[in-house]
């Protein structure tokens, strides 16, 4: 169930008072404790933002149908492989599509969470990037969920698809749209978008020789929305290709930013000393 968001704004609010009123302390411990409870105020704020936003924005529902159905054929057309007839090589094997179901719903916080603890504890230079990465990522895909409202795989039951969550008792989205998510925003696929960045993120960061198993979870995302029926393939694509903007954007901002702050620096005692050693 995800944290609702005027509940996220409030542990927003509290831990900004703590860094007002401890900000000028200076001892080690509380300092620690500053900057933890700053960057957590950031993260419940955009948690907050994107979960208003996700609630209130995304109404427009007319036409998911019809543009689930015309995404089909445009998959046909490209001759991408039928998420049909794959879920249905896996659909009566208990333990894969028990597995998928749970990963699906289960998975993809837990993994940017534990992305963004490592990178604020271990990889503090990297840290604000990812964060906004991450951020403007979720707001690309809420606009595009905005505009164009698709229905996921499983509502098309005329081509084959199952909705496998429900199925096997397990859905996250409920009986009738009774769950806890909007289920005419299928594209693109937030899912798809966080696990990529969090796979990518630990294979070029991290120097452990383990950090290649970091590339299982984008893949396990992507069977995990085709063999649940929650996504369509262009759905991923759509998403990565989001998220590939977004980190554009983030990193073109930071080097933009580094750029004036080094062009606005004051100068250092040795540059002072060698304009003043300079002849006149």
């Amino acid at each position: 169930m995800w944290l609702p968001y005027r509940i996220a704004f409030q542990i927003a609010i509290a831990l900004a008072l703590v860094v007002v009123a401890l900000h000028r302390v200076r001892n080690r411990g509380v300092k620690v404790v500053v900057s933890v409870a700053t960057e957590l105020t950031i993260v419940m704020l955009l948690y907050t933002i994107w979960q208003f936003v996700r609630r209130k924005a995304i109404t427009r529902t007319a036409g998911a149908m019809d543009n689930a159905r015309t995404l089909w054929h445009l998959q046909q057309d490209l001759h991408l492989p039928s998420e049909a007839a794959f879920q249905h090589v896996f659909i009566d094997n208990r333990p894969v599509m028990w597995f998928m179901n749970v990963y699906y719903g289960g998975a993809h916080v837990p993994a940017a969470g534990a992305l963004l603890v490592w990178l604020f504890w271990r990889h503090r230079s990297r840290y604000a990037l990812i964060r906004w990465t991450f951020a403007l990522t979720i707001a690309g895909c809420i606009t595009i969920q905005a505009l164009v409202p698709m229905a996921p795989p499983r509502f098309l039951t005329e081509y084959g698809f199952v909705d496998a969550g429900l199925r096997y008792d397990l859905s996250v989205y409920g009986r009738g749209g009774s769950g806890v998510s909007n289920e005419l925003a299928a594209m693109p696929s937030l899912h798809v978008a966080w696990a990529v960045l969090v796979g990518v993120a630990v294979v070029v960061i991290s120097r452990s020789r383990w950090r290649w198993l970091a590339l299982l979870h984008p893949v396990l995302t992507v069977l995990a929305i085709t063999l649940t029926a929650n996504h369509w393939w262009l759905d991923g694509v759509i998403a990565a290709m989001v998220l590939a903007v977004a980190y554009a954007v983030v990193r073109g901002i930071e080097t933009a930013i580094a750029r004036w702050r080094a062009d606005h620096a004051p100068p250092s005692a040795a540059e002072r000393e060698l304009v003043g050693a300079s002849p006149a």
